[in-house]
């Protein structure tokens, strides 16, 4: 097939928070020199924050080092945080409000700003923009371009392909984006940044990987119950009840707008729970109700999250290109932001590729970078916090948060502690673990799957290949349904999977347009069947202001 063919000197996949501060700081160090720099950014998503979803709490540090005028250039950082509040839920209705004294110290949101990251991206990608960079949203990474052992850039996806693989009217090929160096920032579980792990074995020696899944909504709530820059934090029930972890939150941002969400550990071991379900149900308790009652839900999507921490982060460089924020998994787990790391992997990224660049150099391995990186603010957070994560799965929620608060509040604890079972072996069989009978929602305060996919605006084009992928077809019904009742119908918060039964018998049915490119399947499916890959350019979820 001949494609076109477009070469810069470097090609960045992601227009989320890494992706952006790299192409940023490339061209702010090419303009500080005098230099010309050719930096290309592709997206996905049908625009720069479409696909962007998060908390989300922010820290400013790494964004005032990116642009220390942001206020005056209008970054929407409009909602300082003004209070904050934790809770231990002990059941349906109780609750324990934790004092300030007893919150681990990386959970304090003195000094931070509740965002939409979406419209901070949005933002990001102006200045972008505005420094020189090329963004091509609706153009999805597809595969990589490996020529002599080294990274040589990226084809976009092809677009008007029918579900047959086949040509439609309307088909155009992918392009071939080449370049001096590739860096992939495609947020968590990326799919090429999947694949240049395993190929370059960038994870010898680390522990595996560790992720949840976070599901959030935004609401319009009563403006008489609004707080602004009110930070809600908690957990316990409803997850404690499968002996599962997580945390909730509530953030109440700027026009009559609260966020709520729940994250839920992708460790959990009864494979009869459902995280949307779970996320519905805790909506009901009174320490959220009270905000929820009498608003408006607006929208609604879901995301996975890369939560293993230093132990879990693979080497990031490679020939000709690095992996960088959450594709590789810098989220600082112990402060559930990931936003400020991200950034400054991806600024560390832009000043060690422009001097390669200058240096003349094209798809050397830049071990500078690990240097670099390791000797940041960012990279001693992770180290600092190395054991967060760990100790909530060694030592259960109680003991890990007592393990953690001494280790964050009154002294570091001289080990390192490791968790090496990846998530999708932690399930037990269907047979030996409690079913669980979740409420109906009542459409006031909790909802339906489909009645939730609907409103986060996701679409996909008609008749294209489906983007996920069995490896073996006959698994789902053979092995998954007999041995943990196929969890994919309930760890998927988009119904995309179900088992359906009909005169012919039973059947696994994938309802692909309902995606939300959440890469939960990817990463639990104990089977490791599913292969998430990337639809069509500008598919997936449009979310406004998450």
């Amino acid at each position: 097939m001949q494609r076109d063919v477009m070469e810069y000197d470097v090609v960045v996949v992601g227009g989320g928070p890494a992706g952006l501060s790299t192409a940023c700081r490339l061209m702010q160090l090419a303009g500080e020199a005098g230099a010309e720099l050719s930096v290309c950014l592709v997206e996905k998503g049908s625009e720069i924050g479409a696909h962007i979803l998060s908390g989300a709490v922010i820290e400013d540090s790494a964004l005032t080092e990116l642009f220390p005028d942001w206020k005056e250039k209008g970054a929407p950082l409009n909602t300082p945080v003004k209070s904050d509040e934790v809770y231990f839920l002990t059941g349906a209705e109780k609750s324990i409000k934790t004092p300030n004294w007893a919150i681990p110290k990386p959970m304090h949101n003195d000094g931070n700003y509740i965002v939409s990251l979406g419209n901070v991206c949005r933002w990001l990608g102006q200045q972008a923009e505005e420094l020189g960079v090329e963004i091509y949203p609706g153009f999805p990474a597809a595969e990589l371009i490996v020529e002599d052992g080294a990274v040589k850039g990226i084809v976009t996806g092809d677009m008007g392909v029918d579900e047959n693989g086949e040509p439609k009217d309307e088909y155009v090929p992918g392009m071939e984006l080449r370049a001096k160096y590739t860096v992939f920032a495609e947020g968590c579980r990326g799919h090429l940044g999947k694949q240049l792990i395993a190929d370059f074995k960038l994870d010898a020696g680390k522990d595996p990987q560790h992720y949840g899944i976070g599901i959030k909504e935004l609401w319009d709530i009563d403006p008489a119950k609004h707080q602004e820059g009110l930070v809600i934090h908690g957990a316990g029930w409803p997850l404690v009840e499968s002996d599962s972890a997580g945390g909730f939150f509530l953030y109440h941002t700027e026009n009559n707008q609260a966020v709520v969400g729940l994250i839920t550990d992708l460790s959990y071991s009864n494979p009869h729970v459902s995280p949307f379900d779970e996320f519905q149900r805790l909506k009901h308790h009174p320490v959220l109700k009270q905000h929820l009652e009498g608003g408006k839900r607006v929208s609604y999507g879901a995301r996975a999250i890369a939560k293993g921490g230093l132990n879990s982060l693979p080497k990031m460089t490679f020939p000709g290109g690095l992996i960088v924020g959450c594709d590789a998994g810098t989220l600082n787990f112990s402060k559930i932001k990931g936003t400020h790391t991200a950034m400054k992997s991806g600024m560390v990224a832009g000043e060690e590729i422009f001097k390669a660049v200058q240096d003349g150099k094209t798809g050397e391995e830049l071990t500078s970078y690990t240097t670099a990186f390791e000797a940041s603010w960012a990279y001693a957070e992770l180290h600092r916090s190395r054991n967060f994560g760990p100790a909530m799965h060694k030592f259960g929620t109680f003991g890990g948060a007592a393990f953690n608060f001494i280790d964050q509040n009154i002294m570091p604890i001289p080990v390192t502690l490791h968790d090496t079972t990846p998530d999708h072996a932690t399930l037990k069989p269907a047979s030996s673990a409690k079913k669980i009978d979740y409420p109906k929602p009542d459409g006031k305060i909790s909802f339906a799957k489909l009645d939730s996919v609907f409103i986060g605006n996701v679409n996909h084009a008609e008749h294209q290949p489906c983007h996920l992928k069995l490896k073996d077809a006959s698994i789902p019904l053979a092995k998954n349904l007999p041995e943990y009742d196929e969890p994919a119908q309930r760890y998927c918060p988009a119904g995309v999977y179900e088992v359906v039964t009909d005169e012919n018998g039973q059947r696994f049915q994938i309802n692909s347009q309902n995606c939300v490119h959440c890469k939960t399947c990817d990463i639990k499916d104990p089977a490791q069947n599913i292969t998430w890959v990337t639809p069509e350019g500008g598919g997936g979820p449009n979310y406004p202001n998450m």
